[in-house]
């Protein structure tokens, strides 16, 4: 497992780069999936304690303000259960540096109104900094590039 040292740093260890990949993949469509119709506070889990969520125009740093950023969004049914609005990933890249840090790249469609005629709203990039923190896998930067 990545960061335990029981397989070595996954830049070493082809399993442990394959294992580390695999939960960071997951972490970056569980945050699209939590944006959508899931708990904020497993959300915000998924990001460091200090991480920066940098959207144009409305950049966010630490859990906190990065929660806040979500329930905002939620409050105005922008995303959330509701909204019928989902965010869809894609042509994830992922590069796994060591035991604890990786970067990944990404591209991402929203799209409002899921349950009727749905509509591409927008599109754009996200390139994440991630961190291997008490165990698991977390977003520290996420850049997020429209278009």
């Amino acid at each position: 497992m990545p960061g335990t040292g029981r397989r070595g740093a996954p830049g070493n260890d082809p399993i442990a780069r394959v294992v580390a990949e695999l939960e960071i993949r997951n972490v970056i469509a569980r945050v699209a999936h939590l944006a959508d119709h899931g708990e904020l506070d497993e959300y915000v889990g998924l990001f460091t304690e200090d991480a920066a969520w940098e959207y144009p125009g409305g950049p966010r740093r630490g859990r906190a303000d990065i929660l806040a950023g979500a329930r905002e969004r939620r409050s105005q049914k922008v995303t959330g259960p509701g909204s019928n609005t989902r965010h869809v990933i894609t042509t994830v890249a992922v590069q796994v540096q060591d035991a604890t840090r990786a970067a990944a790249d990404s591209y991402w469609l929203f799209w409002r109104d899921t349950t009727t005629s749905p509509v591409l709203f927008n599109m754009g990039h996200y390139h994440d900094v991630v961190r291997h923190i008490d165990g698991a896998w977390r977003i520290a930067r996420r850049e997020i590039t429209l278009g």
